[in-house]
This record gives structure tokens, C-alpha cells and sequence, in this order.
């Protein structure tokens, strides 16, 4: 299947785990010029802003279906704190570091 990032940033992001949206796409982290693709990103808590600390880093390996209007996820790692989900198990802060990909 294919799917460009227009598309992609228009469906909603739904953990399958407790059912809460976690928002749209807002980034795909991706390697150059190989083409692997890691993750997607989605905004965190306080909106949409760009790379803020809260945003959540998804890995593919945690997406489970891409439909027509939604993408659903597993993250059973992940608890809500104050501010919204906590980052994924070896990305701190949400952000991961473009030198972890070499």
C-alpha cells in the first residue's frame, strides 16, 4: 500500500489500547537517502507546534492498520501523565536524535 504524507496527515490517530485520539500526523522521521522509513509523529498535548519536546514519536512497529479515515496504534508502553502521553521506550523527550539512524 501506498500512502503520501497528504494523505497520511489528514487521519486521525487512535490507540487501540484505551481509545483516545492522539491527533494527526505532524511529521514522518525517515532515513536519507535510503528511504526507511522509522515512524510517524504526532503533535503532543498543548497543539499543534513544531518540534516541541511533547511531541510523541510513533514506530512502525507500533502501527497496526492504516484505514480510510484513521491510523490505529498499540502503545501499551506509553501511560497519560499531566501533560499528555509520555514518549516512546528509548526516545527521550519525544525527539529522537538523527544521529541514532547511522
Amino acid at each position: 500500500m501506498e500512502c503520501s504524507y497528504r494523505e497520511l496527515r489528514t487521519k486521525c490517530v487512535i490507540n487501540i489500547v484505551d481509545g483516545k485520539n492522539l491527533g494527526r500526523v505532524c511529521d514522518i522521521v525517515f532515513t536519507y537517502p535510503e528511504g526507511r522509513v522509522f515512524g510517524i509523529v504526532v503533535p503532543g498535548s498543548c497543539g499543534i507546534h513544531l518540534f516541541h519536546r511533547n511531541d510523541l514519536f510513533i514506530s512502525l512497529h507500533n502501527l497496526v492498520k492504516i484505514g480510510a479515515d484513521a491510523i490505529l496504534v498499540d502503545l501499551k508502553g506509553t501511560k497519560p501523565n499531566g501533560k499528555g502521553e509520555k514518549p516512546m521506550p528509548g526516545c527521550p523527550n519525544s525527539r529522537r536524535d538523527y544521529g541514532e539512524y547511522e
